[in-house]
């Protein structure tokens, strides 16, 4: 067998491989949006029906009468597109500051704020609802705003990216006068699209599917999220899967809208944000 065959070959189980897996990681999708067309008593029947033979559009009506879900999918877009902004932002402008200036403790400083990725949330989560019960922010969207404002995985991740820009570019632009906000805004920003798009990614996929904060901090029914509303699906003694299901597809469509339309920066992104160390 000759190189080329080989080659061939070689291709062909790859391509064989990855389509297996897209399948496999496809399946609960399907099966979600099959289960959203039936019967809560049809959910979990054997042999399953993967196409229903009497689809049960009525499930989409009743998401939207049987709990607020138009209130919850609001605040959950608040919250998000807040939080993400902010991130984008406070991210932004840090990572500038640790990759292109220089002043005292620098390094010191970025390490010691990285260094809390590696830290649990669940370290750290008392002691935040203590400070935010002791700021009287319990019960309310700012509590859960600022604390999620600032992330040292988004400073990293921009300042991979800066890390990569010529410093002359910036020296060039100090010489013509150019001031240090002016840069951030005129030069640094939009050069930074790739990685201002991954973090947009990350941010609104993490915050939209966020349950434990807003279980956390949250009391109040106008205020709670999508993620804390598909609980009021499940009474005391039994779930309503197939109403969860139909909401959890709807909850869905706004994370595949994100990602599709910033998918083309996505891997420039993080394939950029690893050149420099």
């Amino acid at each position: 067998m000759n190189k080329k065959k080989k080659e061939l070959i070689s291709k062909i189980l790859v391509y064989i491989m990855l389509i297996a897996l897209t399948i496999l990681m496809l399946v609960p999708f399907v099966w979600m949006l099959s289960a959203s067309l039936q019967l809560n008593k049809d959910v979990f029947k054997y042999p399953f029906e993967w196409i229903p033979s009497k689809p049960v559009w009525q499930n989409y009506v009743d998401i939207w009468t049987k709990i607020p879900l138009a209130t919850f999918i609001f605040n959950t877009t608040k919250l998000t597109v807040i939080i993400t902004f902010l991130q984008l932002f406070t991210s932004s402008f840090a990572a500038y500051a640790f990759s292109k200036l220089d002043f005292k403790f620098k390094d010191v400083l970025f390490l010691s704020y990285i260094a809390t990725i590696a830290i649990p949330w669940q370290v750290y989560m008392v002691p935040q609802f203590i400070m935010m019960r002791g700021l009287h922010l319990n019960d309310t969207h700012l509590s859960l705003i600022l604390l999620q404002a600032f992330s040292a995985f988004g400073v990293f991740l921009i300042r991979q990216f800066y890390m990569s820009i010529p410093n002359s570019l910036i020296e060039a632009a100090r010489i013509d006068g150019y001031s240090e906000y002016k840069i951030y805004r005129s030069i640094m920003l939009p050069l930074a699209k790739p990685a201002l798009s991954t973090l947009t990614i990350f941010t609104f996929v993490g915050v939209w599917n966020d349950f434990m904060g807003p279980l956390i901090y949250i009391n109040s029914e106008k205020l709670k999220t999508i993620q804390i509303g598909l609980r009021m699906f499940i009474s005391q003694y039994s779930a309503e899967y197939s109403l969860i299901m139909a909401a959890s597809l709807l909850a869905l469509i706004p994370v595949l809208i994100i990602f599709l339309s910033l998918q083309r920066f996505f891997v420039e992104g993080v394939a950029a944000t690893g050149i420099k160390g």
